[in-house]
């Protein structure tokens, strides 16, 4: 075997070993930030049923709709919480039950809905918003500021990175 053939070798195999760690890497990556998402979510989710029996699912919804006070559509709704309509319906009709959400039919499309918080939904949620701040807070806080910056600096550089992926895909 010639020299120039065993250096194209010794290239390729470099940039393999290059692309399985880099692979690697990325799947730790992920496996960690699952890992550390996951174990606050069901830390969250306990304490809001313990708390204020409500589950996380109707306080995310809520949450999407005190930050859009004149409502939003379920199909907003939907895509904003990454969940199907039907799930949005079901959230729906038992926050309209305790009287937190109304469904306000729009003016122009009677079959359409546009969901908003009620007065009362406004001042349950504005306390459930409070202790759930405490509890991230209280679950973050071994992390310096400097560290959270850094966090929320990287993982905003990502998350704009898999937008612009998703839009060269369309």
């Amino acid at each position: 075997m010639g020299e120039m053939e065993n250096g194209n070798q010794e290239a390729a195999l470099d940039l393999a070993s290059r692309l399985t760690q880099d692979h690697h890497q990325s799947l730790k990556l992920w496996l960690r930030m699952l890992s550390c998402t996951v174990r606050i979510e069901n830390e969250i989710r306990s304490r809001m049923r313990a708390t204020f029996d409500i589950t996380l699912p109707r306080f995310d919804l809520m949450a999407q709709l005190e930050r859009h006070p004149d409502g939003l559509r379920m199909g907003e709704l939907s895509k904003r919480m990454m969940v199907t309509g039907g799930n949005i319906t079901g959230i729906t009709d038992q926050l309209e039950q305790e009287k937190l959400v109304a469904r306000v039919p729009d003016a122009k499309d009677r079959r359409v809905y546009t969901v908003k918080l009620t007065d009362a939904g406004r001042r349950t949620f504005a306390q459930m918003a409070v202790v759930h701040e405490g509890w991230i807070a209280e679950m973050l806080h071994a992390i310096s500021p400097e560290d959270k910056g850094q966090l929320i600096h990287l993982l905003s550089h990502m998350k704009q990175h898999l937008n612009t992926s998703d839009d060269k895909k369309d």
